[in-house]
């Protein structure tokens, strides 16, 4: 199966690791993911139906006015990749005008052009709400006309909410799976992606996550998948999971030759206390 990759640049995207994602979700009718990022497990999936959540209300927005209006989006963003949009100071004229619009169309296309020509394709915010990521200098940023077409053609399965995690598992039913890819638990204080959005992840967050997932599978017959660090508190966080260990390719960091294989998890929360065979 071919991959199709996400329109967004995203810190922690799992374009490089659908495959085994793939290989260790579960069948069922539905997948639900609460921290849906930029989509590519969605992309890289074939279940009927999809709730695809994330507490980004930025994000969410962007992708409901592509699922519903692909045309119109693609003309009016494809404006804002000419050649004499990049520059420092369109992009900061631009930022300003994304961090005071309320018009959620036009919020949608500038939250594109930011994450196309902002520094390393990061999405973050202050305290205040703001986008507040520098200008990247990129020679010439790729319009993602392609990949916007093949998302808004796949949200025909999907639904698109802005909920906290809770909220999104709560509605999890039998026969459906679940996929969580948390802001990750840092490897150190110099690696924490977890301020993508003004609402931090901390560590009782990610206990509470790991908590959640086990009762899903063992009370409500609903297998969940989660992707983390691996580190010693993610394998006593996880510990009644089935644990695969991956290696990844990092490819979001400030300096490039920091841009090296790390070690994550796969923890899968089984609806039975039958484990699979090892690989």
């Amino acid at each position: 199966m071919s991959k199709d990759r996400a329109f967004l640049k995203w810190a922690g995207g799992k374009y490089s690791l659908v495959e085994t994602i793939r290989h260790h979700l579960p069948e069922g009718d539905c997948l639900i993911e609460p921290f849906v990022g930029s989509g590519s497990v969605f992309l890289n999936t074939d279940y009927k139906r999809y709730i695809l959540a994330d507490i980004n209300s930025d994000l969410i927005n962007l992708f409901n006015i592509v699922k519903k209006h692909p045309d119109d989006f693609i003309r009016d963003a494809r404006e804002l990749f000419a050649v004499d949009a990049n520059t420092a100071e369109v992009y900061y004229f631009l930022r300003s005008e994304f961090n005071l619009c309320t018009i959620a169309y036009r919020r949608a296309v500038l939250f594109l052009y930011l994450n196309r020509h902002c520094y390393n394709g990061l999405c973050r915010y202050n305290l205040s709400g703001e986008f507040n990521v520098p200008f990247g200098s990129y020679r010439k940023p790729y319009f993602p006309e392609v990949e916007l077409y093949r998302f808004a053609e796949k949200a025909k399965r999907a639904v698109f909410v802005c909920k906290h995690y809770q909220q999104t598992l709560s509605c999890a039913l039998p026969g459906s799976v679940v996929y969580c890819d948390p802001p990750y638990v840092p490897l150190s204080t110099t690696a924490n992606f977890t301020t993508y959005h003004a609402t931090g992840f901390n560590l009782v967050e990610q206990q509470n996550l790991a908590r959640i997932a086990s009762q899903l599978a063992h009370e409500s017959r609903v297998p969940v998948l989660i992707s983390n660090h691996d580190t010693a508190l993610t394998r006593q966080w996880y510990g009644d999971a089935v644990l695969y260990h991956v290696t990844v390719h990092r490819t979001i960091n400030s300096n490039i030759f920091r841009r090296s294989s790390v070690s994550e998890l796969l923890a899968l929360y089984l609806c039975d206390k039958a484990a699979p065979a090892e690989d």
